[in-house]
């Protein structure tokens, strides 16, 4: 395999609170609670939220699609990648993939994304569990980044 050069970049002045929503089938939660999974990785082939819209020091609420949100964390640090290809996405996850949570073989499935955010976790935590109201920012929304997350908070 030839070298490839990652181009990182970086964002500037967000202070923002986040909700990522996770697959249920994964258990990736647990894998993030148990410290197996250190990074929190998005994968999307046009420029979609994280993507240039969290930096470290920012929190993270995390929940399982259909449930509520139980797990917060601190983002440590942030990476971003774009114009990716198979090298670039091969490279990324042969230095990245232990604490993504992936294997080399994950390959195939991310070929069509063009862009990637790693997010390095620190101080994450179960909390008291809380709803959510997805409204407006649509039903399939996998991440939701807002100023305060109480405006998206069901008491």
């Amino acid at each position: 395999m030839k070298k490839v050069n990652l181009k990182l970049s970086y964002q500037k002045n967000c202070k923002m609170e986040h909700l990522a929503i996770l697959s249920k089938k994964r258990k990736l939660l647990v894998k993030i609670l148990s410290g197996e999974k250190t990074i929190e990785s998005r994968w999307y082939k046009f420029k979609r939220t994280p993507y240039k819209n969290i930096q470290d020091g920012e929190i993270i609420y995390f929940k399982e699609s259909g449930e509520k949100v139980t797990v917060s964390a601190v983002v440590e640090k942030v990476l971003f990648f774009n114009d990716l290809d198979e090298d670039k996405i091969r490279k990324i996850l042969k230095e990245y993939g232990k604490g993504i949570g992936v294997e080399n073989s994950h390959v195939k499935d991310l070929i069509d994304k063009n862009y990637c955010t790693l997010i390095f976790l620190k101080k994450v935590k179960e909390i008291s569990p809380f709803s959510i109201n997805k409204k407006g920012y649509g039903l399939m929304s996998a991440w939701i980044s807002v100023d305060d997350i109480n405006k998206i908070k069901l008491s």
